[in-house]
């Protein structure tokens, strides 16, 4: 039944990609509240010691096709996002319609009545009136001082409402959830969330709490999807395969015509994810959207699965003593 399951996912994104190959674009999947979100953007996390950095990649990325661009209050990114965005709207190559805009509450602000302040803050830094998709960064809720708090992300949930009512949102989500916080909101909420963004690569597959989202009808995006397999982290010596240079990613690249990186991504899609890959450098993220003209095959994909160590990069164990940690 599960691989029967994973080939209906493969042909079904199949489908949608063939009609996507030509203009280069990423496909959208329905969230559950009507609206669609490309199944690949570009990620703004840490994108250089220099943030202005990410001005430019946005633009490469908008002209490359991109149609979806992942911020943060906590990055310093959300300021140049905006002016990529104007940029590239003042020069005719997108409408502000054509773009899907995620950002995120941070930690400090999980207070009810905290919540719509912040994403006023967000939108001014990005010189928009609305973004498609406002997530709760983290369960945990700590002070400006890095103490931890006892405020409840049920209640910080009534704040992303609001903030959607008013239409400061297209939609809300969370992210960096488990299972039992999920069921726990989903039993006062009002408005159901239409994604978690959590971890997810070759050596975190994360199939359970997937799975979990799925019955739940509720997206997952993957962020920091390559794992340990830049070099920067695969010189970590406690870091899993894959590396840039497995042989068995290769092989499959070989194949396809394409590098590791890029298999690794047409994987997550494969599974049906949405995929946030983050890059500042030019050709390697015009290569990250260079997807949409082959699919893996059902047992490329289960051999992918077989890198799974539940090794995973961002932790966080420095929030362990909150009650909402949620790892």
């Amino acid at each position: 039944m599960e691989k029967f399951i994973l080939f209906s996912l493969v042909v079904l994104f199949a489908a949608a990609s063939e009609a996507n190959v030509k203009s280069g674009k990423s496909t959208t999947v329905a969230l559950n509240d009507g609206t669609e979100i490309p199944v690949l953007g570009l990620g703004t996390w840490l994108n250089g010691s220099d943030p202005t950095s990410t001005q430019k990649a946005v633009e490469v990325a908008i002209e490359a096709g991109y149609r979806h661009i992942d911020t943060a209050a906590i990055y310093g990114t959300e300021t140049h996002v905006g002016k990529a965005l104007q940029a590239k709207i003042k020069d005719g190559t997108i409408k502000r319609e054509d773009m899907y805009i995620t950002t995120k509450l941070w930690n400090t602000r999980h207070a009810e009545d905290q919540v719509v302040p912040a994403l006023r803050e967000s939108l001014k830094e990005l010189q928009l009136e609305q973004v498609d998709l406002y997530l709760i960064h983290w369960p945990v809720s700590f002070n400006e001082n890095g103490t931890f708090n006892d405020l409840d992300y049920v209640d910080t949930w009534r704040g992303m409402e609001e903030a959607k009512k008013l239409g400061l949102t297209k939609s809300i989500g969370i992210s960096n959830f488990n299972e039992k916080q999920i069921e726990r909101l989903l039993k006062s909420a009002k408005v159901k969330p239409v994604v978690n963004q959590v971890e997810v690569n070759p050596n975190l597959t994360q199939k359970k709490l997937i799975q979990f989202c799925k019955e739940k009808d509720i997206h997952i995006v993957a962020y920091t999807p390559l794992g340990s397999m830049p070099e920067s982290r695969a010189k970590n010596p406690n870091a899993p395969a894959p590396k840039l240079d497995d042989p068995i990613l290769s092989a499959m690249g070989e194949k396809y015509k394409k590098n590791t990186v890029q298999i690794v991504l047409r994987y997550l899609i494969d599974r049906g994810l949405i995929v946030i890959p983050k890059s500042s450098t030019p050709t390697r993220v015009r290569e990250n959207i260079d997807l949409f003209d082959f699919n893996l095959t059902p047992v490329e994909v289960e051999k992918i699965d077989e890198f799974n160590s539940d090794f995973r990069l961002v932790h966080q164990t420095k929030w362990k003593d909150s009650s909402y940690f949620p790892f």
